[in-house]
C-alpha cells in the first residue's frame, strides 16, 4: 500500500470517529433510491464533501417543489466529494473556507488549479491568467489559503497535453513548462498538500510515451503524481492501463483518475464531438483510495458532475451548473 493511501486510510478513520458526516416528473416507483447518506461510500471516504455544492442545493430546491424522486437522484452526486475549481483573481475566497471546513471533519479537500495563461487554446474554457506574473501571484494566493491543512490539488488540466498535441502555440511552451514547475514547487511548500500534474486521457494522446518528456520538463518528478481523464469519459479499465504504462515510464510515479462521468464510457462517433456534454453518460466509480492498483492513488470526481463542458448540445457556458444534465448522469448511474 502506498504512503498516500495509508495516510488517507488513517484520515478516513479519524473522520468516522469524529462523526462526519430522471427526467423531470419521473415516476417515483421507477426510481432506484440512493442509499442513506451515512451508509454511502462517502461516509468512509477521506475526502471532504461540500454541503453547499450545486447538486445539494438543487436537490433541496426540487424537494421543496415536490420533485422528491429527482431530488433523491441528485443525492447520488450531492453526497460524494468533488473537486472545487476556484476562479477569479482571489482563489483564496474558495480555498480557505473549504480547507477550514475539511479540517474540522479531519478530511482532505479536493481542488483543481486551472488558470494557466492561454488556457484551452481559445476553446470553450479559454481564459486564464493575463500573463506569467499574474499566474504566479494567483498560485501564491491559492497556496497561501491552503495553509498547513490537508488538500489534494490537480494542477492545470490539459496544459501539458496541449503542448504535446500542438494546440498551444510553440512560443508559449517554455513559459508554460516553467510556470508549471513553479506552481508545483509553490504548492508543495504547503505541508498538507499533494499535487497531481494533469496528463490528459488515453483517447487524446494515445501513445503515452509522448507525454513523458513534456511532463518531466513541467516538473512532474517533484509532484506527487499525475492525473488522467479530467472532464472526460474514458473507462476505468482503459485509463488505469494507460496510467500504469505512463507510471512505468516515469519511474513509478503515482496517479489519480477522474471517474466523475465515465460510468457508461465515452460516446461513440467522431472523437471531436464526444467530449462536450455527450448524451447518455453516467456517474462513474465513487471517489475512493481503494483502487486495486499500487500506482493508482485514488479514483476521484475531479470534474463536478452536472457542470457544463461548454455551449454545445444545448448546454450553458463551460463550468455552469446544468441540472438536467446532472439528472441524466444520476439516472444512468449503476452505483
Amino acid at each position: 500500500m502506498s504512503r498516500l493511501i495509508r495516510s488517507f486510510a488513517v484520515l478516513a478513520t479519524l473522520g468516522l470517529a469524529a462523526g462526519c458526516s430522471s427526467a423531470p416528473g419521473a415516476d417515483e416507483a421507477s426510481v432506484v433510491r440512493p442509499e442513506p447518506r451515512e451508509a454511502s461510500s462517502a461516509a468512509k471516504s477521506p475526502f471532504w464533501v461540500d454541503p453547499a455544492g450545486p447538486a445539494a442545493e438543487q436537490s433541496r430546491r426540487w424537494r421543496q417543489e415536490g420533485r422528491a424522486a429527482d431530488a433523491d437522484l441528485l443525492e447520488r452526486i450531492a453526497r460524494q466529494p468533488a473537486a472545487l475549481w476556484p476562479a477569479g483573481d482571489d482563489p483564496g475566497s474558495v480555498v480557505g473556507p473549504a480547507v477550514t471546513a475539511a479540517a474540522r471533519e479531519r478530511r482532505t479537500a479536493l481542488f483543481v488549479a486551472y488558470n494557466i495563461p492561454h488556457r484551452d487554446c481559445g476553446q470553450h474554457s479559454a481564459g486564464g491568467a493575463a500573463d506569467a506574473d499574474a499566474y504566479r501571484e494567483w498560485i501564491g494566493r491559492f497556496a497561501d489559503a491552503l495553509g498547513e491543512r490537508r488538500a489534494l490539488v490537480v494542477l492545470e488540466p490539459d496544459a501539458v497535453a496541449h503542448i504535446v498535441d500542438g494546440c498551444t502555440p510553440g512560443e508559449y511552451h517554455g513559459e508554460r513548462e516553467q510556470l508549471l514547475n513553479e506552481a508545483i514547487d509553490r504548492l508543495k511548500q504547503q505541508p498538507g498538500t499533494r499535487v497531481y500534474l494533469d496528463a490528459g486521457n488515453p483517447a487524446w494522446i494515445e501513445d503515452s510515451r509522448k507525454l513523458v518528456e513534456p511532463l518531466r520538463r513541467a516538473g512532474v518528478d517533484r509532484a506527487d503524481g499525475f492525473s488522467l481523464n479530467v472532464s472526460n469519459f474514458q473507462t476505468d479499465t482503459k485509463t488505469k492501463e494507460y496510467g500504469v504504462a505512463l507510471s512505468h515510464d516515469l519511474d513509478g510515479k503515482h496517479f489519480v483518475i477522474d471517474t466523475s462521468r465515465n460510468g457508461n464510457g465515452p460516446l461513440g462517433g467522431t472523437p471531436g464531438d464526444a467530449w462536450c456534454n455527450p448524451p447518455g453518460r453516467a456517474l462513474g466509480t465513487p471517489p475512493t483510495t481503494d483502487t486495486g492498483e499500487p500506482a493508482l492513488d485514488a479514483f476521484l470526481w475531479i470534474k463536478r458532475p452536472g457542470e457544463s463542458d461548454g455551449p454545445c448540445r444545448g448546454g450553458p457556458a463551460a463550468g455552469r451548473w446544468w441540472p438536467d444534465y446532472a439528472l441524466g448522469l444520476a439516472r444512468n448511474a449503476r452505483t
